[in-house]
C-alpha cells in the first residue's frame, strides 16, 4: 500500500501553463496520483479555442485573463495563479516547467508545504529562450532560484537528470518518462509476434506542437520525392506558415492527391490522437539541434509511436539513439536535409509501401511496448511522491 493510501488525505495542487485537454503527461500523473490515494487538483489556462473540460477523476480549474503569449502573458498567468493559490488548501504544491514555478513555490513556502518540480523540458534551453539573451538570462535565474528549493524534482528522461544533477549538485532529480498507458495487461503481450491489421492506406504521422526546430519545413521540402501522404496533429507558432509551405510545394492538392498529399488536422484530442496513431504507418520524430532543450528531450511523440507499433523517422539525438539501441524501433537520421529524409522514407517504404526493413521495426516496436508504458513509469511517478509525504512526516516527528 502506498504512503498516501495508508496515511490521511493529502491533497496535491499542480499548475501548468496548458490547456488541459490536451497535455497528456499531467492526465497521466494526476490520474495516478488520484489512483494512489490522493486528493488532485490541476489548474491551467483558458485559451480563446478551448474545448469544455473532459472529465477526469481529479479536479480541474482554468485561469482565464486577457493574454496568451509573451512578457504579458507570463506575468499575468503567474499573477493570476498565485491568486488563486492564495485561496487553496494543499499539502503539496507543484508545477510543470518553469512557468508555472514561483507562483507554485510561494504559495508552499507561505503554507510550510512541500513543493514540486517537474521539468518537461530544459526550459531555458528552447530555442525561442536561447535566440532571447535578455528572456534566457531571467528564466535562467528563476531555474536557479526554484531548483534548490524545491523538495521533489523530476523530469522526462536520464540525459535531462544528468545535466540538472550536475548544474545543481547535490540536488536529485527523478526520471518519470512520458511514455503513453499500455492499452490493456493482454494488449502489451498481443501481436509480439503477429502484427495486428491496419486500416488500407498508407500515411506518415506528425503529432505535437508547430513550432521552429521541429524539422517540418524540411520534411515537407522532401515530401514530394515520397509517394506517401502526411498527416499532422497539432498547431503552434509555425502553423501558417507551414500551411503556406505546403500550398507553395503542390502538397495541398495534385493530380496524384486529389486531397492534398498533407493534411492538417490542427489540435486533436488524446483519445481521438491515440486512434489516428493506430492507423499510421510511419511516425515522425524530428528536431533540431537548436538548443540543450531538443538535443535532450525524450518526447511522449516517440513513445505514442511505439505504443502504436508503428516505425519511426526519428532524429539521432542521445536519448533516442540509447532508447534504440535496445530495440531498434526507428530509422536513425543524422540531419534534416531533405536528401537524408527522402532516403530513410524510402528504407522504411521502398515504393511507397511497408519493406523487410519496416516490418522487422514494427515487430520491435510490439516488443518495446510491453516496457515502455505509462504502468511502468507510474511506479517511479509514485514512489517520488510517497518518499517525499513519507520524509514530511518523519521530520514533523522529530
Amino acid at each position: 500500500m502506498s504512503f498516501s493510501a495508508a496515511a490521511s488525505s493529502l491533497r496535491i495542487i499542480l499548475a501548468v501553463t496548458t490547456d488541459l485537454n490536451y497535455d497528456q503527461r499531467m492526465q497521466r500523473i494526476c490520474s495516478s496520483l488520484v489512483a494512489a490515494g490522493y486528493q488532485v487538483q490541476l489548474v491551467g489556462w483558458q485559451r480563446p479555442a478551448s474545448l469544455p473540460l473532459a472529465p477526469q477523476p481529479y479536479g480541474q480549474h482554468r485561469l482565464q485573463g486577457w493574454f496568451q503569449k509573451g512578457k504579458l502573458f507570463y506575468l499575468e498567468f503567474n499573477l493570476r495563479l498565485f491568486y488563486y493559490l492564495l485561496t487553496q488548501r494543499a499539502d503539496l504544491w507543484g508545477c510543470a516547467d518553469l512557468d508555472a514555478a514561483l507562483p507554485a513555490w510561494a504559495r508552499a513556502r507561505l503554507g510550510g508545504q512541500p513543493f514540486s518540480y517537474d521539468a518537461h523540458e530544459l526550459f531555458t534551453e528552447m530555442p525561442e529562450v536561447v535566440a532571447r539573451p535578455p528572456v534566457q538570462r531571467l528564466w535562467r535565474w528563476v531555474e536557479k532560484f526554484v531548483v534548490p528549493r524545491a523538495q521533489l524534482r523530476y523530469t522526462v528522461g536520464p540525459a535531462l537528470a544528468r545535466l540538472f544533477e550536475a548544474r545543481y549538485p547535490g540536488h536529485a532529480f527523478g526520471v518519470v518518462r512520458n511514455a503513453p498507458p499500455a492499452a490493456s495487461p493482454a494488449a502489451e503481450g498481443v501481436g509480439v509476434g503477429v502484427a495486428p491489421p491496419k486500416p488500407a492506406g498508407v500515411f506518415l504521422l506528425y503529432q505535437g506542437a508547430l513550432n521552429v526546430g521541429r524539422g517540418l519545413a524540411e520534411l515537407l521540402r522532401a515530401l514530394p520525392q515520397v509517394p506517401v501522404r502526411l498527416v499532422v496533429c497539432g498547431e503552434g507558432d509555425c502553423s501558417v506558415v507551414l500551411r503556406q509551405q505546403a500550398e507553395q510545394l503542390g502538397l495541398l492538392h495534385s493530380d496524384a492527391y486529389p486531397a492534398g498529399q498533407v493534411e492538417f488536422r490542427g489540435y486533436v484530442l488524446p483519445a481521438a490522437l491515440r486512434a489516428v496513431t493506430a492507423q499510421a504507418t510511419v511516425g515522425i520524430m524530428l528536431l533540431e539541434n537548436t538548443g540543450l532543450s531538443y538535443y535532450y528531450s525524450l518526447a511522449n511523440k516517440f513513445f505514442d509511436y511505439v505504443q502504436a507499433g508503428i516505425p519511426q523517422l526519428c532524429i539521432d539525438f542521445p536519448e533516442y539513439r540509447a532508447l534504440n539501441e535496445q530495440y531498434e524501433v526507428a530509422v536513425l537520421v543524422p540531419d534534416l536535409a531533405p536528401a537524408t529524409l527522402v532516403a530513410a522514407l524510402h528504407q522504411l517504404l521502398p515504393g511507397g509501401q511497408p519493406g523487410p526493413h519496416y516490418h522487422r521495426l514494427a515487430a520491435n516496436c510490439r516488443r518495446a511496448r510491453t516496457e515502455w508504458n505509462w504502468q511502468q513509469e507510474e511506479k517511479t511517478l509514485l514512489t517520488l511522491y510517497d518518499q517525499t509525504f513519507q520524509n514530511l512526516a518523519n521530520s514533523n516527528c522529530q
